[in-house]
């Protein structure tokens, strides 16, 4: 591909382009639906105090999300997980399985429906950032040279994708949870971080190679080296895309948290027509905003698909 006309990528520069594509507003609604939830969280708490498991989950309910794009996307993809272990049907409490009332199988129906929603939003995700990588990847091997020089990149990444999912499979092998799972792959996604500034800088494991890099334009190896900055260029994208992010960040939460507590007090107090009902909303306005954002960094922004 020509080199001509790249120019640096700095935040100006970003600037300039993300104004093209405004992000469509998150509904007012999500944050109510949110503060809902954990009111009703803390309704449940007042009956029967929380376990150190749900202490945890409702600082993290409560906290502030993590400030990174890419983290926010794998801690959304973390909690789908979580709520769909909960949404199991062997998990459910036993009234829920055998249906013994109306009111229950109500119940059932309504979480079935969560349950399928969170699954075909779950498998969009996955999708997504597998395309994602590729995308990354393609993007900034489009510059390098195609010779012997991109071939040994290329089987450099190939060893370590390997490796990382044999890390991954000796993690599930032995049992672990579905947090240790995503803690693993999310260092193993910012050691992909690394290794890309490592790219634009010449250290680590392209130390050696990238000597032969000659012409490779420095715009791009400047960019790449300065990827995991805090306030490098990309810290505009945050500034732009992040917020919207954050809240549904947030609703997912507040959605585990909520259901966590509720079919774990099942049968002391059974879930109220109306509070099953702000479940079901949430977790529909939910997949339909996380939807529509990873639809639109998917096919209108692909620099944000950087980081």
């Amino acid at each position: 591909m020509t080199t001509e006309g790249l120019v640096p990528i700095t935040r100006d520069y970003l600037a300039r382009y993300y104004d093209k594509y405004p992000l469509p507003p998150i509904p007012d609604g999500v944050t109510a639906l949110a503060a809902r939830l954990r009111a009703l969280s803390a309704e449940l708490a007042a009956a029967s105090p929380f376990s150190p498991e749900e202490e945890h989950l409702e600082q993290e309910a409560s906290g502030v999300p993590a400030h990174k794009i890419d983290e926010n996307m794998w801690k959304n993809r973390e909690q789908m997980e979580e709520i769909l272990f909960l949404l199991n049907k062997s998990r459910r409490p036993v009234a829920l399985q055998q249906k013994s009332t109306l009111e229950d199988a109500e119940i059932v129906s309504t979480l079935d429906d969560c349950e399928t929603k969170l699954k075909e939003m779950l498998k969009k995700l996955e999708q997504f950032q597998l395309k994602n990588a590729d995308n990354v990847f393609n993007t900034v091997m489009t510059y390098m040279p195609q010779d012997f020089r991109g071939t040994l990149i290329r089987q450099q990444r190939e060893r370590s994708e390997r490796n990382k999912q044999a890390e991954v499979d000796a993690v599930v092998s032995s049992g672990g949870s579905i947090h240790d799972r995503y803690a693993l792959l999310w260092k193993q996604q910012m050691d992909r971080r690394v290794q890309l500034a490592q790219l634009g800088s010449a250290t680590g494991v392209y130390k050696t190679l990238v000597r032969y890099l000659v012409g490779v334009p420095q715009v791009l190896l400047d960019f790449i080296r300065q990827i995991n900055d805090a306030n490098g260029p990309m810290e505009v994208q945050r500034e732009r895309y992040g917020p919207a992010l954050y809240t549904l960040t947030k609703l997912v939460l507040a959605v585990r948290l909520y259901l966590h507590l509720s079919l774990a007090r099942y049968g002391q107090k059974k879930i109220g027509k109306d509070d099953i009902a702000v479940l079901q909303q949430a977790v529909v306005i939910y997949t339909e905003e996380f939807g529509k954002f990873t639809t639109f960094i998917g096919y209108y922004n692909f620099i944000i698909n950087l980081i």
